[in-house]
């Protein structure tokens, strides 16, 4: 079969033709319909620091798909051959502390699809059965189309981001406008939050906050943001920052505007590491800090498909490219100019 491989520990991709996978008890085999670009499919790319040493290689990678099962091994249960599925990209043990605790999603031995073993952008991926999530929806029309449910792991992400605690009434300040960021945004507002301000260098990005509802949108690289924010709430600071982006200047930004006793929840990965002032950006200030893995399972999965089953939330706003996955190499390019929003690869 025909698939994306990181197999160099160094800047760059290949697509080429690999075995198909095989299937053992419990797992089954998935035939790719769509699969999502995610920013950390771009750190591979590069071979940054926050992934050099990371990986086995080769890999195939891709970790965001949707497609129908077409062969299940001995033991599966709940999922059958023809079913559409969404995929949990971490593949958890189940027997760890934070497992039996009800914390899976920070697993000790997580395994990441496309990370530890091989995964979706490719015509065929293995998963195991516990990490297919029906697409189906229970109600006529209530099923989701490809593009959406491509992405339900990302979107996943920033329900966990945003519902990590107490939203309503609450001001945020998202950093960083990525697909992510942007999927945060409308979570946001359809949560009550009472105002959602948006910071992103991108005219593209910066555009899409807004038709996801972002009350004030801010270029970093023209605009005195930290300013504006504290003008806004009366010197107060947002009652919740999400960074979203993992730049520096983003990252102590959010600190700067954050309200003392307010929530600060990390998700950006930044692509080495970064300093802050612990006693005058955190321990002064008294705020709590959250940092975001994955979606807490099952959770986040039930709320993700409610909010988008029940029409609450519309996210194809977001979702602004699709590409055979034989361009890949050009759909990268276009997500490192800012031009897009999420890209979306059809095998």
């Amino acid at each position: 079969m025909k698939a994306i491989v990181k197999r160099d520990p160094a800047p760059g991709i290949h697509q080429e033709e690999v075995k198909n996978p095989e299937i053992g008890p419990n797992e089954l085999l998935v035939k790719v319909q769509a699969a999502g670009i995610c920013g950390s499919d771009l750190h591979i790319y590069d071979w940054d620091d926050s992934i050099n040493g990371r990986m086995d290689l080769p890999r195939v990678i891709g970790h965001e798909f949707t497609g129908e099962i077409v062969a299940v091994g001995d033991g599966v249960r709940r999922i059958k051959i023809g079913d559409s599925i969404s995929a949990e990209s971490h593949i958890v043990c189940g027997t760890c502390s934070q497992c039996r605790r009800g914390d899976s999603h920070i697993c000790q031995k997580t395994k990441i699809l496309g990370f530890d073993v091989d995964g979706g952008f490719a015509e065929y991926v293995k998963i195991p059965e516990e990490n297919a999530w029906s697409v189906e929806g229970e109600h006529a029309g209530s099923s989701l189309p490809l593009e959406v449910s491509a992405v339900l792991e990302p979107f996943g992400n920033a329900v966990h981001a945003v519902l990590a605690d107490e939203i309503t009434g609450k001001s945020i300040a998202v950093f960083g406008c990525g697909p992510i960021g942007l999927f945060a945004i409308g979570i946001a507002r359809v949560s009550g939050a009472t105002s959602i301000f948006a910071s992103e260098t991108k005219e593209y990005r910066r555009k899409l906050a807004e038709k996801m509802g972002a009350t004030r949108v801010f270029n970093p690289e023209n605009d005195q943001v930290v300013e504006e924010i504290l003008k806004d709430t009366r010197n107060e600071g947002v009652d919740i920052v999400l960074e979203m982006s993992g730049n520096p200047n983003a990252l102590h930004q959010g600190f700067k505007v954050i309200s003392p006793g307010g929530r600060f929840t990390a998700f950006g990965l930044p692509s080495k590491p970064i300093s802050i002032d612990l006693s005058e950006e955190i321990i002064f200030k008294g705020i709590k800090v959250i940092g975001i893995v994955g979606r807490r399972l099952p959770e986040t999965w039930h709320k993700t498909f409610s909010i988008l089953t029940t029409g609450l939330l519309n996210i194809r706003p977001v979702i602004t490219h699709q590409f055979p996955m034989e361009q890949f190499e050009e759909a990268i390019q276009l997500i490192k100019s800012g031009e897009c929003g999420k890209i979306v690869l059809i095998p």
